[in-house]
């Protein structure tokens, strides 16, 4: 694993510099001022995407993955990346974007990559199982779509999508290895040393952006690993909502967004300065605390999810539970109206 890291860092130091000069080329570029809630000063490459994309491709076939049944999770991740490449540069609807996300969601289940919770005996209550089946395909593609679109909204600040995707990436290279998901783990340990090696040049000062085609790419490739994780020897009921967790921040930031702007009958889909990272900012946190605390909350969560993977179902669930009782109070606290309107 540690040459999959090692090999992501350097690959993606060496190639970056070249991708940023070629976005600037191209005209790949995030002006500032174009939406309300930029806050750059000066334009900057959107040349993250196509550095994962680019950096991915090579180490995907050069450690042979590309020889395994994971072949099928790399020609979707290359629809959602096109459909994030193209609203780079023309500024797509939220239609036209859904409508690229789904695709690339559908892609998976048609490669037979599909979340099986209802086709479990346990769910059974009679009917066709076909309709278990389909219950699964579209729970998985709401699960691709919901966390695709999350990374991507999360990412507000220079370096905050790096390091949540970072602290996921790290937790699941350590359960896949631990179910001997090898390849899995391998492509985990290669994502992971790209974004340690895209960190670099995205943390404050930015010299790149993620812009859509990188975000969404992350997310969606987390997605895809989460339904991908197989864990042995495990209790199931203990190990469902590992994946959650380690996400557990986008998530939960997509949902703050969402439902305030639900609540207040403001446009859902319209890009905003209301996400987390504006709002603990706007209660007098620091720009770089606010990261930081946001990526601390990503590791908190990430070795809770670890350590219920050990336990009795019960006491796992109670766990999960509790981290859901502490977001809906942190929910209530940052969309209270005396400190956010």
């Amino acid at each position: 694993m540690f040459k999959g890291i090692l090999a992501g860092v350097i690959l993606t130091g060496l190639i970056s510099p070249f991708m940023i000069r070629l976005a600037c080329r191209v005209g790949l570029l995030d002006h500032p001022g174009v939406q309300s809630h930029k806050q750059h000063t000066k334009p900057i490459p959107l040349a993250g995407g196509l550095v994962i994309l680019l950096v991915l491709l090579v180490l995907f076939f050069a450690f042979g993955l590309g020889k395994m049944s994971l072949i099928g999770v790399f020609w979707p991740a290359l629809i959602i990346f096109a459909f994030g490449l193209w609203d780079d540069f023309k500024r797509l609807s939220a239609l036209q974007k859904l409508i690229g996300q789904v695709l690339g969601a559908m892609a998976v289940v048609l490669s037979d990559v599909s979340i099986q919770v209802f086709e479990n005996s346990a769910f059974y209550i009679g009917g066709s199982p076909l309709i278990y089946v389909w219950l699964d395909r579209f729970l998985t593609v709401f699960w691709l779509v919901g966390v695709t679109n999350a990374f991507n909204l999360v990412d507000s600040m220079d370096g905050l999508a790096l390091g949540l995707s970072g602290w996921a990436l790290a937790f699941f290279m350590l359960v896949t290895y631990d179910s001997n998901q090898i390849a899995l783990s391998m492509l985990t340990a290669l994502l992971l040393g790209i974004c340690l090696g895209l960190y670099f040049f995205n943390a404050p000062p930015a010299h790149l952006f993620l812009g859509d085609s990188g975000a969404q790419l992350l997310g969606f490739l987390l997605a895809v690993i989460a339904i991908l994780y197989n864990p042995l020897d495990r209790y199931q009921a203990s190990s469902w909502f590992l994946p959650i967790l380690l996400v557990g921040v986008p998530i939960f930031d997509t949902s703050l967004v969402f439902f305030s702007r639900l609540r207040r009958g403001k446009p859902v889909y319209q890009a905003g300065r209301d996400h987390t990272y504006h709002r603990l900012v706007a209660l007098g946190i620091g720009t770089e605390r606010a990261v930081q605390l946001m990526h601390l909350a990503a590791l908190v969560l990430s070795c809770i999810a670890f350590i219920a993977l050990g336990l009795p179902p019960l006491p796992a669930n109670l766990l999960f539970a509790t981290c859901l009782l502490f977001a809906v109070l942190a929910f209530y606290y940052l969309d209270h109206s005396q400190r956010w309107q």
